[in-house]
C-alpha cells in the first residue's frame, strides 16, 4: 500500500509541474509499466542504458558516474540505484515532454585518473547534464572536462568543500546535493563541545577527501580555540594504526574524529579497541559505510557521525522510498542509505529544472539557468528543496538538514531522540 502511494503521488507531482508546458507529458495509463532497467553487470561494464522513447523523438542523454564496482562500490552502487530507481520512475509516467531519459554509465572504479578519462568519454557522448561522483579526489581530477565543455554536473555524494569552489559561482556548472564538510565538521565541532570532547585526536588519510576534512576540521575547531592534540596522516590502505594510536592517547586525547573514505575507519576502531582506550569515535558521513561497520564490528558500536538521511521510515516519503527500493533491487537493507536516497532526489531535481527550460535547445547552458532558477519546491526524500540553488549557490544542503547518527547494533539511527523528532519534518534549505 506504501509503494502504492508514492507511486501514485509521484505521478501528481510530475503532473504538476509539467502541466504549464506540456499536458502530453504524463499519462495515466503509464502507472502501469515495468520499472526496469538496464542489467546491473551493463551498467558496471560502462554501458548505456536502454531507453525507448515515442516515435518520432530522441531520447534525453544524461551521464551518471562513480565507483560501481572496485573499493568504493559500497556507495557508488546504492547512488547508482538511486538514481536509476528516479529515472524509471520518470520514463514510467512520460519522460521529459514524452522524451525519455537515457543513463550513459560510466565506472570510475574510485580511481582519479579513469575518472577523468569516463568523464571525458561522457562529454563527447553527448549527455546534457551528468550526475555524480562519491570520491572527492575521483571528482577533482574531472571538474574540468565538465566545466570545459558547459555540462552541469550534480554531484549526489562526494562531500569535499573545494568541488564547488573551484569555480566562481556564477560561472560554476559544479552543483551538489550532498553536505560539503565545510558544513560537517561545523556540525561534529559543535557536538563535541557540547559533550566536553575537546581533546581531539585526528585521523585523516592523505587522500584529496582527508586532506580537504582536515582543513574544514582545523579551522571548525578553532572557531572554539581548539586545536588537535594529535594529527595522524596516513595512506589509504593501511593495515595497522596502532603506533598512531598510542601517541594519541599519550597525548591526552579523549575523541577520535576520523576523515577517510574506506577500510581504514574500521583499523582505526579495531586498533582503539585492541588498546582498551575507551574514548569516543566521530566522523563524518563516511562512519556509516560498510567499510567501518561491517568491517570493525563490535569496535564500531557507539561511533557518531554527520548524516542527511537516516533509513527509518519516519514519513510517507522516506518509507514509500525504503519500500520501493528494497523491491526494486531485492535489497533488505541499503548500504549507504544517505548515497541513495541523495543520488533519488539529485534526478528529480534535474527534473524539475528541465520543466524550467524555456524554448530552444536543452543544452547545458540552458539547464544550468534552470538548474539555478528551479520554479516549483521538489518535496524530496531528504529534504524539501525550496530555490536549491541559484546564480551564486550552487550547495543544496544547508547545515539544519543534518542529523548526528549512532551505530546500534549494527545499524545507523538517530543519536539524539530530539533528531528522531525533528526528522518527522523534512527540513528546507536555510
Amino acid at each position: 500500500m506504501v509503494a502504492t502511494a508514492v507511486v501514485v503521488a509521484m505521478v501528481a507531482e510530475v503532473r504538476r509541474v509539467a502541466r504549464p508546458l506540456a499536458r502530453r507529458a504524463v499519462q495515466a495509463g503509464l502507472l502501469l509499466a515495468a520499472l526496469a532497467g538496464a542489467p546491473l553487470v551493463a551498467l558496471a561494464q560502462g554501458q548505456a542504458a536502454p531507453a525507448t522513447g515515442k516515435p518520432g523523438t530522441e531520447p534525453l542523454r544524461i551521464g551518471l558516474i562513480g565507483p560501481f564496482t572496485g573499493p568504493s562500490a559500497d556507495f557508488g552502487m546504492p547512488m547508482h540505484n538511486g538514481v536509476r530507481m528516479a529515472v524509471d520512475e520518470i520514463n514510467a509516467v512520460g519522460g521529459y515532454l514524452g522524451r525519455q531519459l537515457e543513463l550513459v554509465v560510466r565506472d570510475d572504479t574510485a580511481r582519479p585518473d579513469v575518472g577523468r578519462r569516463m568523464s571525458e568519454e561522457l562529454a563527447a557522448a553527448g549527455v546534457v547534464t551528468t550526475i555524480g561522483f562519491c570520491n572527492t579526489g575521483v571528482a577533482q581530477q574531472s571538474l574540468e572536462v565538465f566545466q570545459t565543455a558547459r555540462i552541469p554536473l550534480i554531484i549526489p555524494c562526494a562531500t569535499g568543500t573545494p568541488l564547488t569552489a573551484r569555480y566562481p559561482a556564477p560561472e560554476s556548472y559544479i552543483f551538489r546535493t550532498s553536505a560539503r564538510d565545510a558544513i560537517q565538521a561545523p556540525f561534529i565541532v559543535q557536538d563535541l563541545a557540547q559533550r566536553g570532547w575537546e581533546r581531539v585526536a585526528v585521523f585523516a588519510d592523505t587522500t584529496g577527501y582527508g586532506e580537504a576534512g582536515l582543513k574544514d576540521l582545523e579551522a571548525a575547531l578553532a572557531t572554539i580555540s581548539v586545536k588537535p592534540v594529535y594529527v595522524a596522516r596516513f595512506a589509504t590502505g593501511v593495515k595497522d594504526l596502532s603506533v598512531e594510536l598510542k601517541a594519541a592517547r599519550d597525548a591526552g586525547a579523549n575523541v577520535i574524529v576520523g576523515y577517510t573514505v574506506g577500510p581504514e575507519n574500521a583499523v582505526i576502531a579495531k586498533g582503539r579497541r585492541a588498546l582498551k582506550w575507551d574514548v569516543p569515535f566521530v566522523g563524518p558521513w563516511t562512519l556509516s559505510f560498510p567499510f567501518f561497520i561491517d568491517g570493525a564490528q563490535e569496535a564500531a558500536e557507539g561511533a557518531l557521525m554527520v548524516q542527511t538521511f537516516i533509513a527509518e521510515p519516519s514519513n510517507e516519503r522516506r518509507a514509500s522510498f525504503l519500500a520501493n527500493y528494497a523491491r526494486k533491487f531485492n535489497a533488505p537493507r541499503i548500504t549507504v542509505p544517505v548515497a541513495a536516497a541523495q543520488g533519488y532526489d539529485s534526478a528529480y531535481l534535474l527534473l524539475h529544472a528541465l520543466f524550467g527550460v524555456r524554448g530552444g535547445a536543452v543544452d547545458g547552458p540552458a539547464i544550468k539557468r534552470a538548474l539555478e532558477n528551479i520554479p516549483r519546491n521538489y518535496y524530496g526524500v531528504v529534504a524539501t528543496y525550496e530555490k536549491p540553488f541559484s546564480l551564486t549557490d550552487k550547495d543544496a544542503v544547508t547545515a539544519n538538514m543534518l542529523y548526528l547518527g549512532q551505530v546500534k547494533n549494527g545499524v545507523v539511527t538517530f543519536a539524539y531522540p530530539k533528531d528522531a523528532k525533528r526528522n518527522l519534518f523534512v527540513q528546507r534549505k536555510q
